[in-house]
């Protein structure tokens, strides 16, 4: 899987994350637009991806009202909500929950409030 191609229900296509550093620090100034992630009411910024397509690290914005069926990710899914509230089928998450995934563990994404979360994806 290369930078920017993804097994799961968000995509994105424009502003590249920064990669993984080899050594040292890297930076990403998070400021701009959002991208359209590929499903009504979410948007995203990637913020870190590696070119192995192993982790990737991404901002999401959730509309008030938004929805996302049924899915899945082929990655270990990680969901830290940083502001208002996010629900899957399970329960609802507000500031400072976090949300830990399995690979292809099925859930539905949603919020009443508007939401945003932090992502992470890794491939084992």
């Amino acid at each position: 899987m290369s930078v920017g191609e993804s097994s799961e229900m968000f995509r994105h296509e424009g502003r590249a994350a920064i990669e993984l550093p080899a050594s040292g620090s890297a930076c990403v100034r998070a400021g701009g637009d959002w991208l359209d992630s590929g499903s009504d009411g979410f948007r995203i910024r990637p913020l870190m991806e590696d070119a192995a397509g192993h982790v990737r690290t991404w901002l999401m914005q959730v509309d008030a009202g938004a929805t996302a069926e049924l899915h899945a990710h082929a990655e270990l899914e990680q969901i830290y909500v940083l502001e208002g509230s996010f629900s899957d089928q399970d329960s609802t998450y507000g500031p400072g929950d976090l949300v830990v995934r399995a690979p292809d563990a099925m859930h539905t994404a949603s919020s009443d409030t508007g939401a945003l979360v932090l992502l992470t994806y890794i491939t084992r």
